[in-house]
């Protein structure tokens, strides 16, 4: 199982499940045929941008943060997913064109949205191409540079070269 597999499951654990530590995850995944430790999964609810809540039933309980602005998550994770999954970075005017292996776009486009990155508005994902509207002030050639460097396809000073 990869880890975005497994982070998946964890997210449908506990959406569905009253789930309150690292260790209760573990188990159930343990239950499913799933190796993780408890470390890795502490990991994983970092990365999904968990956090711990009283439910109205005043047990407390992990559940995924309902707003970027609650809980981003943290720079790292958006360079490492990007760095992972982005293959190309185009743009024209406030727009900005993200490509992905097929099926992985949704990843990439999840942990833009969680960054809550300055600059960009919102973002639409299909299956291997993410659809990023750049702030107007901002401006889609200096997003677009942004997440070229985030994505380790280009150096912080590339854009300088080409006077942009």
């Amino acid at each position: 199982m990869t880890k975005t597999q497994r982070q998946h499951r964890i997210g449908e654990l506990i959406d569905h499940d009253v789930i309150s530590t690292a260790a209760q995850i573990v188990a159930r995944l343990r239950d499913e045929g799933i190796a993780a430790t408890q470390a890795t999964v502490t990991r994983d609810l970092q990365e999904l941008g968990t956090v711990k809540v009283r439910d109205e039933n005043g047990t407390r309980r992990i559940v995924l943060a309902a707003s970027p602005k609650l809980a981003p998550a943290p720079l790292d994770h958006l360079r490492r997913m990007m760095g992972e999954w982005v293959v190309s970075v185009d743009s024209s005017l406030n727009l900005v064109v993200v490509r992905t292996p097929p099926g992985c776009a949704h990843v990439v486009a999840s942990a833009l949205d969680r960054s809550a990155l300055r600059g960009v508005l919102g973002s639409v994902a299909g299956d291997d191409t993410i659809l990023v509207v750049a702030a107007e002030e901002h401006g889609g050639t200096t997003l677009a540079h942004e997440f070229r460097v985030l994505a380790g396809l280009s150096g912080p000073s590339d854009s300088m070269a080409k006077g942009q």
